[in-house]
């Protein structure tokens, strides 16, 4: 041996303080560098640390540096245990049959207890991370089951509930064209949200002290719309014992929201048309010309252009009402907005209910998300009113068995399987379980279909049949309801 016990003693405070230093992503280099100092400082052809898990089984491998393999004919092994820790192995393999004086093996010794500390401390703080990180994740979750303050479910936008890039998009539109006296035509789906928008739009314009009148074109017979629209003269036809302002009258100098204005009739779109041109018009039954002052937002679900194409919407009509055309975004397009939009229902409903929801379950929020919403935030409105007449205690559950929701793993079991078991579930609800196919869920996991197949019997993952579901019957939109 060329060197003696002293050496390795006047380095093991350099070892202890490099391990100190040294973070998770460096921890092995410089263990390896370490091993190697002590093979250069006792003359052995290699040292290895081989570290233990409780059960005493070898879970990792660290080596000295060496320069090609010799015959080795002697070796020492040195083993370290430290209280609460699994036990580590510090092995010298020489290249030639050697004593190992008592000293040195008491410094290598120590050598050795100085790494498995340090491995013990590196493996605690790792499960200590671990649990933070877990922690972390169940408050979140928490935080996203429990009812949120009033503060953070009070909108302040007319009900114009989400802060999703689509929305901000049109909400931003929103604010442009509101101080202006401008038309304004709302393009949307069904249920979107579109007489909110016209509201909002009313009260930050400049005849928000006027009132804001509201007609729903595609509620109303063809027979009587003109009368609402323009009024009527006494005995203009059977009833009309008295005179009667329509609702432009009623609106002048505010503002007149036509909803659905693509299911206007073709004879009526031209009496609107000059209206909007010159501001006149003759109630039914009368000659007498009218003169009103009134701001214009129409509103519809359908392709104008296209009902323009095949002679169905007059283009000069189109025209006048897209002055400045809004597109209110489908809920589909804003699914972060859901989880804010729920507890917005829930607070605007639940007290005349006689409910009390204080928690909305993690699986309960998911499918409420992954869900189509082909009726949007008025069928979202319906879906969550059922559930609260189902729910009789603090937590909300879902009475429609189409939104597909399952029985959830808990969350606080992080076990390897449940995890997985999870994910998979996700995958699978995402393709709407289709297993084979480009895009599908096996293509997504990465692996074969039989793969997948297999590993969906063996963590118990089936499909929750859902009973059919029948659509209530549509029922005419008044003028307090979402559109």
């Amino acid at each position: 041996m060329p060197h003696t016990h002293h050496d390795v003693e006047r380095m093991i405070p350099s070892f202890s303080t490099a391990l100190c230093h040294a973070t998770a992503g460096d921890l092995s280099a410089t263990i390896e560098a370490i091993l190697g100092r002590i093979a250069d400082a006792v003359g052995v052809q290699r040292v290895t640390l081989v570290e233990c898990n409780d059960g005493g089984a070898a879970v990792r491998t660290y080596q000295s540096a060496t320069e090609g393999e010799r015959v080795v004919s002697g070796s020492l092994v040195v083993r370290a245990a430290i209280d609460g820790a699994p036990p580590c192995a510090l092995t010298l393999e020489a290249g030639a049959t050697c004593e190992w004086p008592a000293p040195l093996v008491d410094e290598l010794q120590l050598c050795a207890e100085v790494i498995a500390g340090a491995l013990h401390r590196h493996r605690q703080e790792a499960a200590l991370r671990e649990q933070s990180d877990m922690v972390a994740r169940l408050r979140a979750q928490i935080e996203r089951e429990v009812d949120p303050s009033e503060d953070e479910c009070a909108g302040g936008f007319d009900d114009i509930i989400g802060k999703s890039p689509a929305l901000r998009t049109a909400l931003a539109r929103l604010h442009e064209v509101s101080p202006t006296d401008s038309s304004v035509l709302l393009l949307g789906e069904t249920g979107t949200g579109k007489e909110l928008f016209a509201r909002a739009i009313h009260t930050r314009g400049p005849r928000r002290s006027n009132p804001l009148v509201v007609v729903n074109c595609a509620a109303l017979p063809a027979t009587l719309i003109e009368s609402e629209l323009f009024g009527h003269a006494r005995g203009a036809f059977t009833g009309a014992i008295t005179a009667r302002q329509g609702r432009f009258e009623l609106a002048n100098r505010g503002t007149l929201f036509l909803d659905e204005i693509g299911d206007l009739p073709l004879d009526l779109q031209t009496k609107l048309l000059r209206v909007l041109q010159e501001g006149t018009f003759e109630r039914l039954g009368s000659s007498q010309t009218q003169r009103v002052d009134v701001r214009i937002i129409a509103a519809t679900h359908r392709d104008l252009l296209k009902a323009v194409g095949e002679g169905q919407f007059r283009d000069d009509l189109y025209y006048r009402l897209s002055v400045f055309p809004i597109r209110v975004p489908s809920l589909r397009e804003r699914r972060a907005d859901i989880p804010e939009l729920v507890w917005f229902i829930i607070h605007k409903r639940q007290r005349a209910m006689q409910r009390a929801i204080r928690r909305v379950p993690d699986s309960v929020m998911q499918a409420l998300q992954r869900y189509d919403w082909p009726g949007n935030v008025r069928e979202l409105e319906n879906v969550i009113e059922r559930a609260l007449i189902h729910s009789t205690g603090d937590t909300l559950t879902l009475l429609d068995e189409h939104l597909g929701v399952i029985d959830a793993v808990p969350e606080a079991d992080g076990t390897l399987s449940n995890v997985e078991r999870s994910h998979i579930s996700d995958v699978l609800n995402a393709c709407g379980w289709r297993i084979n196919g480009a895009g599908n869920a096996a293509e997504r996991l990465g692996i074969h279909p039989n793969t997948l197949r297999f590993r969906m019997k063996k963590l118990g993952i089936v499909r929750h049949t859902a009973l059919p579901f029948v659509r209530p019957h549509k029922e005419p939109v008044t003028s307090g309801s979402v559109n």
